[in-house]
């Protein structure tokens, strides 16, 4: 049988998949397909598992922060906020999502590399809590902003480290070749500092970094905490400034095939703790506020996407299609990256896994693909096709590419389904057209 992944799934007395007590195969007939579909209960159970590892490992002192670029909607904004997480948006739009979801401005962190004027008065004007500063010219844009309005802004800085994560090149964000954050090594993270002192509308209150993403080692994140408490360290002794806070990023690893090793969250946590409060008593200083940014390993395994199969195409000695009713429009992320994922017949879920097949999507790309000889239960037209794990960066990354409407997501718990994100439809491609 095909390894399900995560906790939330299972297989039925009918042989089906299912997610968190409802049988795909049922949500396909109710709700059509493509469709995401995503277990509540397994966001509230991670959620809950990083907030009780703050209480563990630091006494509380600090919060997970929910990087919603991984999904973002009004409904997981609600959820993760009514789990005690704070918010990061990297847009307007998501953080004007995230206030349309009643999460409170002064837990909101707002990232970026390039955040536009406008972004920046949208985010000032509604008292963002923490506006985390990318480079020097940021900076003084952001005290233009403020100054403008009257506002006292509360910014940290964004460092890059100078650390590999060893990922994925275009996942990786903290090395020194990364079009995000402020130098360290060049002394460009000290300017930084001392430039925010000499504002009068900017109150910097924390440092942060990111190394990367689907990260599976323990070690980058550790020597990230270390090369960041030193500098925390040296800000305190330079410029006499006690921060805040420091904000240690996200990235850490989930499992979208049998072959991914990830670890528990809660070793990530344990490991950086431990040398924190050991070179901050060695240093002497209080341990910092400490914040974390989950985001994939929030949503990603408690996500699914259902499909109907279509043609099935065999060329001997060559390859099998499997083609679906979706494809790089709603999931992009194999034509970019290749990524890896799961996937199964899901009304043979119970049924051997012997037939290698190449899942292709319905867009008029050579390249639009889900997986390449992958083992499924053997398929045939009408069946639903499930693919594991895409709780993450697929609603986020989905397009109207040959003009396909994006799905419907729907959300479930203990046996029951509701819609949280509508479908697109034929009129809804053309709302904006003249």
């Amino acid at each position: 049988m095909i390894h399900l992944i995560s906790p939330c799934l299972e297989v039925n007395e009918q042989g089906h998949l299912a997610i968190s007590g409802c049988d795909t195969v049922e949500l396909a007939a109710k709700y059509g397909t493509p469709l995401y579909v995503m277990s509540e209960d397994e966001v509230r159970r991670v959620c809950e598992s990083y907030v009780s590892s703050f209480a563990k490992f630091y006494q509380g002192n600090g919060c997970p922060i929910y990087a919603s670029k991984a999904f973002s909607c009004k409904e997981i904004c609600r959820i993760v906020s009514s789990e005690g997480l704070d918010v990061e948006v990297v847009s307007g739009g998501e953080l004007y999502t995230a206030l349309q979801a009643g999460v409170s401005p002064a837990h909101i962190h707002f990232q970026g590399n390039n955040k536009s004027y406008n972004e920046l008065v949208y985010a000032v004007e509604h008292g963002v809590g923490d506006i985390v500063v990318d480079s020097l010219q940021e900076l003084q844009l952001v005290e233009k902003v403020a100054q403008e309005r009257g506002a006292l802004v509360n910014i940290s800085l964004r460092i890059k480290p100078g650390i590999d994560a060893h990922t994925h090149e275009f996942i990786r964000t903290g090395q020194i070749d990364s079009k995000f954050g402020i130098d360290l090594a060049s002394g460009e993270a000290l300017e930084a500092v001392r430039q925010s002192l000499s504002l009068e509308h900017v109150k910097l209150i924390g440092l942060h970094c990111h190394i990367g993403s689907q990260v599976f080692d323990v070690e980058p994140f550790v020597h990230a905490a270390e090369v960041m408490i030193d500098l925390y360290y040296e800000v305190k002794q330079r410029f006499g400034l006690k921060l805040d806070h420091l904000n240690l990023g996200g990235g850490f690893g989930v499992r979208y095939t049998e072959k991914d090793d990830a670890l528990p969250y809660e070793n990530y946590m344990e490991a950086v703790s431990a040398v924190l409060s050991r070179k901050c008593q060695d240093m002497g200083i209080d341990l910092p506020r400490i914040y974390i940014e989950p985001g994939r390993s929030i949503v990603g395994e408690a996500g699914i996407t259902l499909y109907t199969v279509g043609t099935v195409k065999e060329i001997p000695d060559v390859r099998n299609y499997v083609s679906i009713d979706g494809g790089m429009f709603e999931n992009p992320r194999y034509a970019l990256y290749q990524a890896d994922y799961t996937c199964l017949v899901a009304n043979k879920a119970a049924m051997p896994a012997d037939y290698i097949a190449t899942v292709a999507g319905k867009c008029c790309e050579s390249g639009d693909l889900i997986q390449e000889h992958v083992p499924i239960q053997r398929p045939q037209e009408g069946d639903i096709l499930a693919v594991l794990t895409t709780g993450a960066y697929n609603y986020s990354m989905a397009s109207n590419y040959n003009r396909n409407p994006r799905p419907a997501c729907v959300m479930v718990s203990h046996g029951q389904s509701r819609v949280i994100i509508k479908g697109e439809t034929y009129e809804d491609l053309v709302r904006n057209d003249l």
